[in-house]
C-alpha cells in the first residue's frame, strides 16, 4: 500500500508516498477513504469534475481532500478514480466513483498540522492530519 496510519494521540494520520504529484494526490484521498473505514456500493457510477485555485501544494491537497469529504458526507458519493488535469498552480481532476454505502469513522477535516508534501529519492511524500 502507499500509505500507512500513523500514532497520532488525539487524531488519526497518515503517511503517504507515490512517484509523482498526481499519484500522491490520489493515493491521499485513497487513504482517508481507507481510514474512514468507507465502504461504496458497486454501482451506478458517479463522474464528477473539482477545480480550485490555492497557493501550494499542501493547500491545494488539502482543498481536494476537503471536497471528497464533502461529497461523502452530505452528497452520500465516494470517489476512487481520479484523472488529473491539471495539479500546479491549479488544480482541476475528473473524478469517479459511486454511491456510499457506510462510514466507519466520521473525519471532520483535513488539517494542516505538520503538512508538508517532500520531494524524496523515490518520489513524493506527505504527512497527513485528520481531525476525527
Amino acid at each position: 500500500m502507499p500509505f500507512r496510519e500513523l500514532e497520532h494521540t488525539a487524531d488519526r494520520s497518515l503517511r503517504v508516498w507515490a512517484r509523482d504529484l498526481p499519484a500522491l494526490f490520489s493515493e491521499a484521498a485513497r487513504g482517508m477513504i481507507a481510514l474512514a473505514g468507507i465502504q461504496a456500493a458497486p454501482a451506478p457510477r458517479l463522474r464528477r469534475q473539482f477545480e480550485t485555485s490555492a497557493p501550494d501544494a499542501e493547500s491545494l491537497l488539502v482543498a481536494f481532500l476537503a471536497e471528497l469529504l464533502y461529497a461523502a458526507e452530505h452528497e452520500k458519493q465516494v470517489y476512487h478514480v481520479f484523472r488529473f488535469l491539471h495539479l500546479e498552480p491549479g488544480l482541476q481532476v475528473e473524478m469517479e466513483g459511486s454511491p456510499l454505502v457506510s462510514m466507519r469513522t466520521n473525519i471532520k477535516a483535513v488539517t494542516y498540522h505538520n503538512l508538508q508534501i517532500r520531494k524524496t529519492r523515490a518520489g513524493w511524500c506527505v504527512d497527513l492530519v485528520f481531525d476525527v
